[in-house]
């Protein structure tokens, strides 16, 4: 049961974490598990700076909160720099590697909403539809009314739905991950959220849930009549040129080079992606979402009325559409994580694009906690290293 608790509370949890950071208690350090740095020394004073500050804080974060593997990059303009520690195959010894592909969870959700705007800017929906506008009858039960729910309603988590992994059923099966190949059908993701009753009216209060995602995606599919993991890879995925990131349907293993996740100490790498789906079945790297997230704050990827809609914050949270508006020590950045079986992440994005940083962890146990809190804030950190200060 409190696997469950915390696996639902997840979403929500992390969103006010990376929104606003605070400091968190560390233990003691394993030395055993740094590895060490692997980040360039080249580039400006800040840019130098930002990479020392992000080794330091990912070595720390690694061994003091015993994390199997810890990666981050740091980014100004063309000047890149990395950092690990740990392990990316703690069985085998294998050093983390600031390269390699992990699951990147809820960071999903901006990829869906800015195809769902693009679709706007293309005359092909409204971020006004209403849900039943696009499935009929398929939001009707327990207070939950998809012809008062509208698709900007589903994007910024106000629709007041009440989220699928809240049935015991689902998330355990996830967690335990006895069947990574079980097929799941979203409209039925969708049947056992309405099964419950409706959080709030819709419009007026911040709810986290991946049901409004997976909805997303089904109007994705009713509106262009392909599955949203296509959309996303023709929209986005091929043209920024991200050849290191993929939209599982329904595939649950990981190719190439790639950090073997963990719940708890067991391999928990190969889960399935289909309980997430458009929610966050995506699979990149730090240098893919990065290129992704800069694509995106600079205005390379929506015309400006549906760039000023991606930004438009809910009423209560700066949540916009997929993104988070987080409020750092240096200013406004976009941001957002992601959590799912056995990876964590985070990313930070200045609002011109320009200047980035994104930490990702190989262990997520579906309880946030210490260690999640303290690698958004080891995000954090290394982000306004970068802006100075």
């Amino acid at each position: 049961m409190r696997s469950r608790k915390f696996l639902v509370r997840a979403g929500a949890t992390l969103v006010a974490a990376a929104a606003t950071v605070t400091a968190v208690t560390v233990g003691v350090q394993d030395r055993e598990a740094t590895v060490g740095s692997v980040g360039a020394k080249t580039g400006t004073g800040n840019e130098v700076r930002a990479g020392a500050v992000l080794q330091e804080r990912v070595a720390k974060v690694q061994a003091e909160q015993k994390l199997p593997g810890m990666i981050g990059m740091v980014r100004s303009g063309t000047n890149t720099q990395y950092a690990a520690s740990g392990y990316g195959d703690m069985f085998r010894r294998v050093p983390a590697d600031p390269k390699a592909k992990f699951r990147i969870a809820s960071n999903t959700k901006a990829f869906v909403a800015t195809v769902l705007l693009q679709l706007e800017a293309e005359g092909k929906l409204s971020m006004n539809d209403t849900v039943d506008r696009w499935l009929p009858g398929l939001v009707e039960a327990n207070g939950n009314d998809g012809r008062k729910i509208t698709i900007r309603q589903l994007l910024n988590h106000t629709s007041g739905l009440p989220d699928y992994l809240n049935d015991l059923w689902i998330s355990g099966s996830y967690v335990v991950d006895i069947n990574p190949h079980k097929r799941w059908d979203p409209r039925a993701l969708v049947k056992v959220a309405t099964s419950k009753k409706s959080l709030s009216a819709p419009g007026t209060k911040f709810n986290y849930a991946n049901t409004n995602y997976i909805l997303g995606g089904l109007i994705i599919q009713a509106a262009t009549g392909h599955h949203p993991a296509a959309e996303v890879s023709s929209r986005i995925i091929k043209p920024l040129g991200l050849t290191d990131t993929t939209f599982p349907e329904a595939d649950p293993k990981l190719y190439g080079n790639w950090l073997h996740g963990y719940f708890t100490i067991r391999d928990i790498s190969f889960s399935n992606v289909q309980v997430l789906g458009a929610a966050g079945a995506i699979v990149s790297t730090q240098e893919d979402l990065a290129d992704f997230t800069r694509a995106l704050a600079s205005g390379r990827l929506l015309p400006p009325a549906q760039q000023r809609e991606l930004q438009q914050v809910a009423s209560d949270k700066p949540y916009g559409l997929g993104v988070i508006m987080a409020k750092t020590p240096c200013g406004t950045a976009w941001s957002h994580n992601g959590a799912a079986l056995g990876y964590f992440s985070q990313w930070f994005t200045s609002p011109d694009g320009k200047t980035q940083a994104v930490v990702a962890t190989n262990r997520y146990n579906m309880i946030p906690g210490k260690a999640e809190s303290a690698v958004v804030k080891a995000a954090q950190d290394s982000y306004c290293a970068l802006k100075g200060q």
